[in-house]
């Protein structure tokens, strides 16, 4: 691949309309019936990608980030097809940048990039000893957040069910610091509905599950029998109402985090990061 540069200052040109003007499902939607793009932001989210294999479309950058981006050029093809591909470099100053986007970019720096296809879920659960679910969590920086303690405090994967916010929507991606591109993850399928056969398939592949939900009799999250089972599925619920009751009843466990001070409960996000810590132990 082939870095050209362009620098521009007509915010108009439709080659930038996948940063300023098309929305996250017209990007998710764009190249139908192939998976489509989403936008990376920052140098060190962007690098996380390129080092995840994901392919860029462009880039988009100020000035002043263009030694910044060479560098990231050492992880292209040289050779073979991709080799000549031209992967085009827009570069403006910042005031331009900030009319394009409406905010002033996150360290100067924004770059398109393909999809790809999601893995099988039943093959993450095939790989995997400690597993976060979600459960229709629709808040995108409650689920960057949530990515990046999965990938910091040693789950193995990230599953999520339908109604959660796209973990490749940018504010998620930016939120995670990039660890969306570090930990495997995927959606369960319509062929796998949550939670009939969800839970059917974690438990096929030898997982105990844990229902993370406000219960007076629920077990404490330090309880030595947690951390002693070999393969765990821990499930978080929406903002605002949990867990829904049937999965709750499904799990193996019920397990709630203690509270002091007449504290009712925590973000989920600030809950995730608590039970990865705790449960994400072997």
């Amino acid at each position: 691949m082939v870095l050209q540069t362009e620098r521009i200052t007509d915010l108009t040109l439709p080659e930038l309309d996948c940063y300023a003007r098309l929305r996250e499902p017209q990007l998710y939607h764009l190249f139908e019936p192939e998976a489509g793009a989403f936008i990376a932001e920052s140098p060190v989210v962007i690098e996380r990608a390129l080092e995840a294999g994901f392919r860029p479309l462009s880039f988009l950058l100020e000035e002043g980030q263009l030694p910044v981006l060479e560098q990231f050029s050492a992880q292209f093809p040289s050779s073979g097809a991709d080799g000549d591909e031209r992967i085009p470099v827009y570069v403006s100053d910042m005031d331009t940048l900030s009319g394009i986007t409406g905010y002033r970019l996150t360290r100067g720096m924004l770059c398109a990039m393909r999809r790809r296809p999601l893995p099988d879920a039943g093959q993450l659960c095939a790989e995997a000893e400690r597993i976060l679910v979600l459960e229709e969590v629709v808040n995108p920086t409650n689920v960057g957040a949530i990515f990046r303690s999965a990938a910091a405090l040693g789950m193995d994967a990230v599953l999520l069910t339908k109604g959660c916010s796209d973990p490749l929507y940018r504010r998620c991606i930016r939120v995670s610091m990039g660890t969306v591109f570090q930990i495997p993850w995927t959606f369960f399928g319509e062929d796998c509905k949550w939670p009939e056969k969800g839970m059917e398939l974690l438990r096929r592949h030898g997982f105990k599950t844990v229902a993370m939900a406000l219960r007076e009799d629920a077990a404490a999250l330090d309880d030595p029998g947690l951390n002693a089972e070999k393969k765990l599925a821990v499930i978080m619920g929406t903002e605002g109402d949990g867990l829904k009751d049937r999965t709750i009843a499904d799990c193996d466990y019920t397990v709630r985090i203690a509270m002091a001070h007449g504290v009712d409960s925590l973000n989920v996000a600030a809950a995730s990061a608590v039970a990865c810590y705790q449960l994400g132990r072997r």
